[in-house]
């Protein structure tokens, strides 16, 4: 029983030490008398007790790093302090493991060194606003330094970008300055508008009045001329009375008596009103006005004819 247990023992010391397990998210190194043998693919692998042994064990998922922050001089002279994450993934755990100490630190330091070299060349402006661009920049040269170590950078993130408290300050008063510009400009703006406005309400208010006094004087003028129209159509309808009444029998006659009376009538408030006394010289004058009177008289229904 006893030389049974130790055979007992002794083949589980062997299972143990000869069967191994690799997990679906590991590689294996083996190696056999300190020299690599070959790597574990995910399974069940048996191993030669004090033979080979496992040598690393390497993590093929995907993993991150905090790259830590640091601080960087911008194109324009301005320091910012700077850190990040970076994503890579094992893909030949060989190199991995024997092409450099640890790729973990040497991924992350080299991706500090570009990120510094990469805002070297950006205004501080630029660092903000093209971030995306800067971070493709830094994967792109961390991935070609790293492809002798078997992995492959996958992306990089800037976590934070700080300026100095200095320059944090200097924003500060700019964007102060800034604020109170546009202030200003909205204030001017508004100024000029209302200036704008005033100037074309008064204009309108002008261009009103006179288009209102235009209008006013056309009515008058309307108006003044049908008066004179009027006017004169009731004139020559008078005329055209006068005139039938004249050519009538007898109408001569009445003419001249009526001329004869106004002028009588006349005459005698100029004597009246005179300060001088007016007498004719000779009775026979007034005979012969008289007389005169009647013959153009006696001419108008000629003349009517004739027009």
């Amino acid at each position: 029983m006893t030389t049974l247990t130790i055979l007992l023992l002794v083949f589980l010391v062997v299972l143990k030490l000869g069967f191994i397990i690799v997990p679906n998210h590991q590689n294996l190194i083996k190696e056999r008398f300190g020299k690599f043998q070959n790597v574990l693919e995910p399974g069940f692998h048996f191993l030669i007790p004090l033979v080979d042994k496992i040598a690393y064990r390497v993590d093929i998922r995907e993993q991150f790093f905090d790259v830590e922050r640091q601080n960087c001089i911008s194109k324009d002279n301005i320091q910012v302090s700077v850190d990040g994450i970076v994503y890579l993934k094992v893909f030949d755990s060989y190199k991995a493991c024997y092409g450099i100490e640890n790729y973990a630190r040497a991924s992350t330091n080299m991706a500090q060194t570009t990120m510094r070299s990469e805002i070297g060349k950006l205004t501080l402006d630029q660092t903000f606003s093209e971030r995306d661009s800067l971070n493709e920049n830094i994967v792109k040269e961390v991935d070609r330094a790293s492809d002798p170590w078997g992995i492959k950078v996958l992306r990089y993130e800037i976590k934070d970008i700080t300026p100095s408290e200095t320059m944090i300050a200097t924003l500060e008063q700019q964007m102060e300055a800034e604020r109170e510009k546009r202030a200003e400009i909205t204030i001017a703006e508004a100024h000029k508008q209302a200036t704008i406005n005033a100037s074309t309400g008064e204009k309108q208010e002008r261009i009103n009045y006179s288009e209102g006094e235009r209008t006013k004087r056309i009515n008058e003028a309307e108006g003044k001329a049908q008066e004179i129209r009027l006017v004169s159509e009731a004139t020559a309808k008078g005329i055209n009375m006068i005139s039938d009444a004249i050519s009538k029998p007898g109408g001569n006659e009445a003419v001249a008596m009526q001329i004869k009376e106004h002028f009588i009538e006349e005459f005698g408030e100029i004597v009246q009103n005179a300060d001088v006394s007016v007498v004719p010289a000779q009775l026979a004058n007034i005979k012969g006005f008289f007389e005169g009177i009647t013959r153009v008289s006696d001419g108008i229904p000629q003349s009517r004819e004739k027009v």
